[in-house]
């Protein structure tokens, strides 16, 4: 059993943290300051240690220095982001928002314990290390050693893609809608790399302030504006032997693409207000659900920044194309919020199942992980029905069913012009065919009603199809 020393001065979130170490199979220490846990234990004996970063006395980055052969997971809050940067430079393991996500807690400890382990055995030391407890999104038939789950075969490709590419420092840009787990592919890239053992910072571009984020990300001098009271490193430099991940790249102002151009061509930056440059060695991963070739053409991105990012393209499928892998992931997120609620196992009707299979999961992964965490607190037994789910009845698969039945009706008893066979094609080909055909004499409450959806579901659909409307359909 993995061996957790947890410093941190407020008694409610220590104790929080330590009840849910516990629960996952951990044995917890704890202390208030650095120089209590100095006092009362060997730090050198822990697995890991996670430390508070600003604590009476000493700040926690010193645990750092105490405990040299102990690996320190740092907390922060959001504001004192910077600071936490700064520690992983010194030689933390790693950092962690507060309020943070109890999952994340896990997921972060169980991989650092990991990394851990493996060190060990390189360096041909026994490995004391308990093996770390599963993390929430796998299965033991659907995970893979990335912690993602996929038997598709979209990500089965792009699980051999990210094989190939880790092991590079090649510029790697993902694409794909929001909600699918770009980030879970860009933290597998990092993990799998030769600079695993260092720091990744990962960045949202679409979070930070358009003012602020040259200064953020390649850091500023004393002075360099009103406020700089101070100079700053920025999360370009803190990420130094590591990985940067940008996400959501294609919200970047272009000002601060060109001084991110330059850190791909000569690998140096320089900070706001700085007439000196300093060398980095980061490798670069981008996130993005935009089109940047389409935006290059109108302006928006740079050109040459783009073509700079997309030395290696990785598409993650959205979750309506991933087949059977939406069970697996359905399967996999009931399974852990039943551990966090600590209720016995749930279990979807058959009902709801088709409902999960049928529904289009425009939010992706992210939506079904709402959903699922909704249902799981709501339902008063061990089984989640569809209506627990909180999906929309006009997507859900009642609705879905009615469509498929109608428009199975319809090419039965109203073939196309051309004669085409019809039992060939999917719903959405169905669906595709009869607006097309009827959309020229039928208003669009019409054609809802004919097809079993609303009028909203028939329009999020003619926008994710590409179907426009004719103004003869004006309703």
């Amino acid at each position: 059993m993995s061996h957790i020393l947890v410093v941190e001065d407020e008694v409610i979130i220590r104790s929080a943290l330590r009840r849910l170490l516990e629960r996952n199979q951990y044995q917890v220490s704890e202390a208030g300051a650095v120089h209590e846990a100095e006092a009362a234990f060997n730090l050198d004996d822990f697995d890991l240690i996670i430390s508070d970063l600003r604590l009476p006395g000493e700040p926690g980055t010193e645990l750092i220095r105490k405990a040299s052969n102990t690996p320190v997971l740092i907390m922060t809050s959001y504001a004192s982001l910077r600071s936490a940067v700064d520690s992983m430079k010194l030689g933390a393991v790693d950092y962690i928002a507060k309020p943070f996500d109890h999952e994340e807690m896990l997921d972060t400890v169980a991989r650092i314990l990991q990394q851990r382990a493996e060190r060990l055995a390189r360096q041909g030391q026994p490995d004391t290390v308990s093996p770390a407890p599963a993390a929430a999104s796998k299965t033991d038939d659907s995970a893979n050693d990335m912690g993602i789950i996929g038997s598709c075969p979209p990500m089965q490709t792009l699980f051999k893609r990210i094989r190939k590419v880790a092991p590079t420092d090649s510029t790697v840009l993902i694409q794909g809608e929001s909600g699918t787990g770009k980030e879970l592919v860009a933290r597998a890239l990092h993990e799998q790399s030769r600079r695993a053992s260092a720091p990744m910072i990962s960045v949202n571009c679409a979070a930070i302030p358009e003012t602020l984020i040259e200064s953020e990300l390649f850091g500023h001098e004393k002075g360099a504006f009103t406020g700089a009271t101070a100079g700053r490193t920025g999360l370009v430099e803190a990420a130094h032997g590591g990985t940067l991940f940008l996400d959501e790249i294609g919200e970047l102002p272009l000002e601060a693409q060109a001084r991110l151009l330059r850190v791909l061509q000569e690998g140096e930056i320089r900070r706001v207000g700085s007439v000196q440059s300093n060398k980095v060695d980061v490798r670069l991963v981008a996130a993005t659900h935009r089109n940047l070739k389409a935006m290059a053409r109108q302006g928006l991105f740079r050109e040459d920044l783009f073509y700079r990012l997309n030395v290696i393209e990785l598409r993650l499928p959205p979750l309506r194309e991933r087949g059977e892998d939406v069970m697996l992931i359905a399967q996999a997120l009931l399974a852990r919020a039943a551990r966090n609620m600590h209720s016995e196992p749930l279990h979807f009707t058959a009902e709801a199942a088709e409902a999960i299979r049928h529904y289009t999961w425009p939010g992706n992964v992210r939506e079904l992980e709402n959903a699922i965490e909704r249902a799981a607190i709501l339902c008063d037994d061990s089984d989640i029905s569809t209506d627990l789910l909180g999906i929309e009845l006009d997507l859900d698969f009642e609705r879905t069913s009615q469509a498929t039945s109608a428009l199975e009706t319809m090419s039965r008893n109203e073939p196309t012009p051309s004669q085409e066979p019809t039992e060939d094609l999917s719903l959405e080909d169905y669906f595709q065919h009869f607006v097309l055909e009827h959309q020229e004499h039928m208003t669009e409450t019409e054609l809802a009603h004919k097809l079993g959806i609303s009028r909203k579901c028939l329009w999020e659909r003619r926008q994710r199809l590409g179907i426009p409307r004719k103004k003869a359909s004006q309703s």
